[in-house]
């Protein structure tokens, strides 16, 4: 029930695009933009080429980041994040996290779920390129942005949770608690930057899990 209303709302944040073309990837524009692409098969025979195009460090404190919907290299539609675009035989689904796109997927009827392919001279689409051509190293970087987010989140919980312990009612059922972890300051800015360091990693990946990117965002 929650999941349709969500739908629903997705659906109509839709706006119907003016038809301006897609515009080339540029090297400059890697930080802040992200290019997918969803090759479709019309009922037809005819392949469509649609492409979601995420200017995604635009305006994203306010929530205005939209993400637009190409066919065949012309602006067919688009939406505020989180964006569900209407294709056929399915939806593309479109959100993101603090740190980059979390989500790009196209979603059938069926509910089966395909990852869109990043353009190649993307952020995401040289991630991807590493992980084919490399994949040991890829697999040690995924290792290490992990490993940096549990550190991260397991710190955060110790800083949440010794606060609480020490509120006279809560003291007094579970005993007081002492964190055993003392860091210098420099030490946790540096564990704070690797945590977002990591979360921006997996993002390139579109992996995301609520808790421990969450933490780190």
């Amino acid at each position: 029930m929650f999941e349709e209303r969500r739908k629903r709302r997705a659906a109509r944040r839709v706006r119907p695009g003016d038809g301006r073309p897609l515009q080339r990837f540029r090297w400059w524009q890697l930080p802040g933009r992200a290019l997918f692409y969803l090759p479709l098969t019309r009922d037809d025979g005819h392949q469509a080429m649609y492409a979601v195009d995420v200017r995604h460090w635009q305006n994203q404190s306010s929530g205005e980041v939209k993400a637009h919907l190409y066919l065949d290299g012309r602006l067919h539609a688009e939406s505020k994040i989180p964006a569900a675009f209407p294709v056929p035989y399915g939806t593309v689904e479109v959100a993101m996290s603090g740190f980059g796109i979390k989500r790009c997927h196209y979603v059938t009827a069926k509910g089966t779920e395909h990852q869109l392919a990043p353009d190649l001279a993307s952020a995401e689409g040289r991630r991807a390129h590493l992980d084919n051509n490399h994949p040991t190293l890829s697999r040690w970087i995924g290792r290490c942005s992990l490993s940096m987010l549990l550190v991260g989140a397991g710190l955060l919980l110790l800083q949440i949770v010794e606060p609480i312990a020490q509120t006279p009612p809560v003291a007094a059922r579970i005993g007081s608690f002492d964190s055993p972890v003392d860091l210098p300051l420099w030490l946790n800015i540096a564990l704070g930057v690797g945590a977002a360091a990591g979360s921006m990693e997996r993002a390139l990946r579109l992996r995301y899990h609520w808790l421990l990117d969450g933490a780190a965002n």
